[in-house]
């Protein structure tokens, strides 16, 4: 079955890979290891660049790394969001009632990368690009993109869960759902060196 993946690159950061030693993903490893009877015509990479921060203002220069390990995936595209950031006032959760107390924070959003997805999934599903689709995210709003593929135009299309608990909106949409387990993790990851044309580099410290 001719397949084309697309992944919410957050969702399964902040759902399966966060506070683990397997952020060295070799994304065409993972499916191959989760589809194994897929063809994967192309897997299809949704994120945004980071910024510098006080507490961690090497993340940039991680998350550049590992884009660039996966640039060496011959079949695998790279689609950008970006982050807005901005002031809000928000309720202190001390508060009590009558007596409401606010502090302004700095609130940073990642944009774009849900819809992209979802735009992809939409354009390729009615150009025939694939038999099979399969999403990696546990994002609810991908609820009605997915359910279009599946309903509307009767095509498969499956979600693999990167969080503990699945969405049930999703899980009833997809036409099958499996979860991505720390064992396929890291079984799937890329070599500490890779080369590319620029030379070698290797997997982040830390990582």
């Amino acid at each position: 079955m001719i397949t084309v993946v697309y992944i919410d690159a957050f969702n399964l950061y902040f759902g399966a890979l966060r506070g683990t030693p397997y952020k060295w993903l070799d994304l065409s490893q993972l499916c191959r290891h989760m589809l194994p009877k897929n063809e994967i015509k192309a897997i299809k990479y949704y994120t945004a660049l980071v910024t510098p921060r006080a507490k961690d203002p090497e993340q940039p220069i991680r998350q550049q790394t590992y884009l660039r390990a996966l640039k060496t995936l011959p079949n695998l595209s790279i689609h950008h969001g970006h982050f807005l950031t901005h002031i809000v006032k928000m309720p202190l959760a001390s508060s009590i009632a009558g007596e409401m107390k606010y502090a302004e924070v700095v609130k940073t959003e990642e944009k774009g990368s849900d819809v992209n997805l979802a735009t992809h999934l939409l354009y390729d599903a009615f150009r025939g690009e694939f038999e099979v689709a399969v999403v990696i995210s546990n994002d609810s709003d991908l609820v009605e993109p997915i359910r279009i593929v599946t309903k509307e135009l009767k095509k498969t299309v499956g979600v693999l869960n990167p969080h503990e608990h699945p969405s049930r909106v999703l899980h009833a949409q997809a036409t099958f759902f499996k979860k991505i387990r720390r064992g396929v993790l890291k079984a799937s990851q890329f070599p500490e060196i890779l080369t590319d044309v620029h030379g070698e580099f290797h997997k982040p410290d830390g990582w």
